[in-house]
């Protein structure tokens, strides 16, 4: 008999003969009743057990143990999707001899987060994490959808590469063959290059910061969700462009986490002006979380709105290939995004000259980025958002660890 999961249990006829699959998520043994609660990817069934032989059996199973089912659909409002089985005849698959290091089948998880994460294999399963993680499956996907059908092409680019580009002190140094190699902090040399290419690309993967922050946003491995497009008239092009890919993310997760308008137009305001809302000094470099928090709520405030941009930082506080102002060099055609007072993307436009990378870099730098300015390339430029960041954003999560499988940080290569 073929397996169905949890959630077809609802559509099946009442005294149909079913088998279902998974963990045991909890027993409740009762004096003249036992349940038996089955947990798969799709959720839980209840299973009721009356005959005292199959109840010794269920006795002798501790949670986790899997285990599979054949028996017979049964309606009961009270049950999980209202229909229960019944008459059932269980088949251990694979037992669990060892204590558990935490229960499973409690609303939440009362083990403290470093115990969750050494015990990850085991922590994943608790419907509270493993629904996380489908958030940020569902962001991706809404992410690559929105792209699609802006007009971007999906890139892959090495995450190994030959020098230290960007913040040389925040890479990990590996040994490539006999001689030195870095793992990538960004895509953002290739992304640029190949919008000479398919000009509009973008791509989600695995970049590495040797940053040793040790904070509840920090990752020293995350998830980056990257966009770049050419033939832009100035940043505004690429806000407007997040604008509808943020759209399109969040309209994947509906019904799955509570989640926040977008306006057609997210508010903006420039730095300088952030800086006087949130009270900072005006000779600040950068914006500090509590300047990001207080430009959050004035955005909520003022606007209705949890999105706001804050654009125009210091070019002294952005990247060698950002586009200064025209108006006033100082200041620079880039932005971020904040989300519920939290930085979660940053992006701007980018220098398309050769001629302005040579007098950035020289001529001897970086001679296959060179390469794509001095054959010609348009007007560009693109953003970077953080997967882990902004999905803990999203469902109120405290840390990022939170909703990342196996997260990788100052202190934690393992599992």
């Amino acid at each position: 008999m073929q397996r169905i999961l949890s959630t077809q249990l609802a559509t099946t006829e009442p005294g149909t003969k079913v088998t279902i699959a998974g963990w045991i998520h909890r027993r409740r043994l009762l004096k003249s009743v036992a349940f038996l609660i089955v947990r798969d990817a799709a959720g839980l069934s209840q299973v009721v057990v009356t005959d005292p032989a199959a109840r010794e059996q269920l006795e002798q199973l501790s949670e986790e143990t899997v285990v599979e089912v054949t028996a017979v659909v049964t309606a009961n409002e009270q049950a999980p999707q209202g229909v229960e089985l019944t008459s059932p005849e269980i088949q251990e698959t694979s037992r669990v001899a060892v204590p558990l290091p935490f229960e499973l089948h409690r609303p939440a998880l009362s083990a403290s987060l470093p115990t969750q994460l050494d015990h990850a294999a085991l922590a994943l399963r608790h419907p509270s994490r493993a629904a996380n993680l489908r958030i940020s499956a569902a962001v991706t996907r809404g992410f690559r959808r929105a792209l699609e059908e802006q007009r971007f092409v999906e890139i892959h680019t090495p995450k190994i590469v030959e020098s230290a580009t960007e913040s040389g002190a925040n890479v990990f140094e590996l040994d490539y063959f006999g001689r030195p190699a870095y793992l990538a902090q960004s895509p953002q040399f290739f992304k640029q290059m190949m919008v000479g290419v398919f000009e509009r690309v973008f791509e989600v993967g695995p970049v590495f910061r040797a940053e040793p922050s040790d904070t509840a946003r920090h990752l020293a491995q995350y998830t980056s969700m990257d966009a770049e497009l050419g033939f832009i008239r100035d940043h505004r092009d690429v806000m407007a462009a997040l604008t509808r890919t943020i759209a399109g993310m969040i309209g994947e997760v509906a019904g799955m986490v509570e989640t926040p308008g977008v306006p057609d137009e997210i508010p903006a305001v420039h730095f300088a002006e952030a800086l006087r809302i949130a009270g900072a000094p005006e000779d600040e470099p950068d914006l500090a979380p509590a300047h990001e928090r207080a430009v959050g709520e004035w955005a909520l405030r003022e606007h209705g709105s949890e999105f706001v941009f804050v654009t125009g930082y210091p070019m002294r506080k952005r990247p060698f290939y950002t586009h200064p102002d025209p108006a006033d060099p100082t200041w620079s055609n880039s932005f971020d995004l904040l989300f519920r007072g939290l930085e979660i993307v940053t992006g701007g436009q980018r220098l398309h000259r050769y001629e302005d990378y040579v007098a950035v870099l020289g001529e001897e730098g970086e001679q296959g980025y060179l390469d794509a300015f001095r054959y010609g390339m348009p007007p560009h430029g693109g953003w970077a958002i953080g997967l882990e960041r902004f999905v803990a954003r999203l469902t109120g999560a405290a840390n990022v660890r939170e909703v990342t499988a196996f997260p990788r940080d100052l202190h934690r290569v393992a599992p």
